[in-house]
């Protein structure tokens, strides 16, 4: 019988500092971890120039690991408009990159990434981390921000087709390209 050629999953976990990404291989039921890592901003510099930065450094990780799809965490509500706002614009970066690379961009909100990673939707960041590890053996995660993103990763490996799918249906799991 022929093995299911792996498809390669980019996970986003944006953030105006730190916005971390995580590369998965998926084929069959089975992940192996490729890469993970961050980018960062200059907090010193203007807004534009920050958006900038990540729009760069986001490009490059899709130019030098070419993801078949990619996903992206939904922004929670602050209570600081400001900080809010802000997220929310590194996160259009984060949606931008892979859809101006050709690839399609799922969005899941964080209690789903959770949830599909340790089997809860409040679980801790260090109980997110240590299912991270243990299921993609040898990864030995950059930051927090990088182990974010490869929950996003194994995320969409678990609801891919769910999402295509529905996606194909036009109803939403809040998600994709438009």
């Amino acid at each position: 019988m022929a093995e299911t050629p792996a498809l390669r999953l980019l996970g986003i976990d944006p953030g105006l500092r730190h916005t971390g990404w995580g590369i998965v291989d998926v084929a069959g039921n089975r992940l192996r971890h490729v890469a993970d890592g961050a980018v960062h901003s200059d907090d010193r510099c203007p807004l534009a120039q920050r958006l900038c930065q990540l729009h760069e450094a986001l490009s490059a990780v899709v130019a030098h690991y070419r993801p078949d799809e990619a996903a992206v965490e939904e922004t929670f509500v602050n209570t600081n408009a400001v900080s809010t706002l802000k997220l929310g614009q590194a996160r259009a970066v984060a949606l931008l990159v892979p859809a101006q690379a050709g690839l399609a961009v799922a969005e899941y909100p964080n209690n789903m990434v959770k949830k599909a990673v340790v089997g809860a939707g409040r679980a801790a960041k260090a109980q997110v981390q240590t299912m991270v590890r243990a299921l993609l053996p040898g990864c030995a995660i950059t930051s927090p921000d990088a182990a974010d993103a490869l929950a996003v990763a194994i995320c969409h490996a678990h609801h891919r087709n769910t999402w295509a799918v529905w996606r194909r249906e036009g109803n939403g799991l809040q998600g994709g390209s438009s």
